[in-house]
């Protein structure tokens, strides 16, 4: 029952007993985590989009040789449309939450479990980079070993490849565990608030 409802109760002078939900002012205090992830997720979709855009001017800020931007902007035309479909998802999942009026016990449960899957998204979407990441370094790689004189890809020594496999795995992991880091700080942690309120609303 909302202040409407209490408000056309008391004018019509009934002897009806009004109820008031005694755990709306608990269930509104789900705004302060909340409204700290709506915060911290328009900064991440405004910062994002702007990346994505510099990436794409980065061979000529840093005046890639010409025979790499060809090979640049093949990887950009699908590292664009991957970033464009996560970055419209969180953005569809940040008009939600803008919406949101928490009023019952299930609208929060509802918004926590949205907040849970955009977690897992965002995480899915860091790890959908991590190959674009890889392939850059190996395009990187190739690049300053086909200054040197006479170099051919069959004469890449065993060290080498071991050095090129191992960076790949160490790179893949740091992203892994970065985002872990990333998602916890800045959303699973007020996650955390809204589930601990859930257990308490669940006890009463």
């Amino acid at each position: 029952m909302d202040f409407k409802d209490v408000q056309d109760a008391w004018n019509k002078e009934t002897n009806e007993k009004i109820k008031l939900p005694t755990n709306l002012e608990k269930i509104q205090t789900a705004n302060t985590p909340l409204d700290k992830i709506k915060k911290n997720l328009k900064n991440e979709l405004i910062y994002q989009t702007l990346s994505v855009l510099f990436i794409g001017f980065v061979p000529f800020i840093h005046d890639f040789p010409s025979q790499t931007i060809v090979p640049f902007y093949l990887l950009f035309s699908i590292f664009l449309p991957v970033c464009a479909y996560y970055l419209i998802k969180l953005l569809r999942f940040y008009k939600r939450l803008s919406k949101i009026t928490l009023k019952t016990k299930d609208s929060l449960y509802e918004t926590y479990f949205d907040i849970r899957l955009n977690m897992e998204l965002y995480k899915t979407f860091g790890f959908a980079l991590t190959p674009f990441l890889t392939l850059y370094l190996i395009g990187m790689m190739y690049y300053q070993l086909s200054q040197k004189v006479n170099f051919q890809i069959a004469t890449v020594s065993d060290s080498l490849l071991i050095s090129l496999f191992a960076m790949i795995i160490i790179s893949i992991l740091a992203v892994g565990l970065l985002l872990e880091w990333w998602v916890h700080y800045f959303y699973g942690k007020y996650a955390k608030e809204i589930r601990k309120l859930l257990d308490e609303l669940k006890e009463e």
